[in-house]
């Protein structure tokens, strides 16, 4: 990769980085007029942040394995699960009113924790997640994998605590 493409990825990784946090938040306050609300999404982007922790950990396992086809494929297949998820859960916030968490006691901080860090990590793992990305394309694996020891834990956190964020909160989600 040329110096050319190196600056366009980290161009691109700026971009996308400072972008999807703000198109995200300003398409999370507007709501779709009339729409019927979507309440089947919630479990389903759940699913998808599941399966896109068990690929995660796939791919760990395949660069264990010296696979470096199969750790490339499956970390495509997670970011493509990310978009995918991201997708759902704005569409489901332009069609729903948000859900009140209706839990007490011990499981009030528990759910706010979890949401919160999860919340706050999602945003910190899109850079992390296109230099891990740029790196290995640019064929820089001494770089790639000294970040991916940062982005695979973090990201597989951001997966893992989607799905307990949905659990914690999916008693409370009304239905249609």
């Amino acid at each position: 990769m040329n110096s050319r493409q190196l600056r366009n990825n980290k161009l691109w990784t700026w971009i996308l980085s400072i972008a999807i946090p703000i198109v995200v938040l300003i398409l999370f306050t507007y709501k779709i007029p009339h729409a019927r609300p979507m309440v089947e999404l919630p479990p389903i982007y759940a699913t998808i942040n599941a399966i896109t922790s068990l690929v995660l950990i796939l791919a760990f396992i395949a660069i264990q394995r010296k696979r470096m086809k199969w750790h490339q494929r499956l970390n495509e297949l997670a970011m493509v699960l990310s978009v995918i998820f991201l997708i759902l859960y704005v569409i489901y916030h332009m069609t729903s009113d948000p859900t009140p968490f209706g839990g007490d006691g011990i499981s009030r901080p528990i759910y706010y924790f979890f949401l919160i860090s999860h919340v706050l990590l999602s945003i910190v793992i899109i850079p992390l997640v296109l230099i891990t990305y740029f790196r290995a394309k640019a064929f820089r694996f001494e770089a790639h994998k000294k970040i991916a020891k940062i982005t695979f834990p973090l990201w597989l956190y951001v997966a893992l605590s989607g799905v307990i964020v949905y659990i914690l909160i999916s008693p409370y989600y009304e239905t249609v």
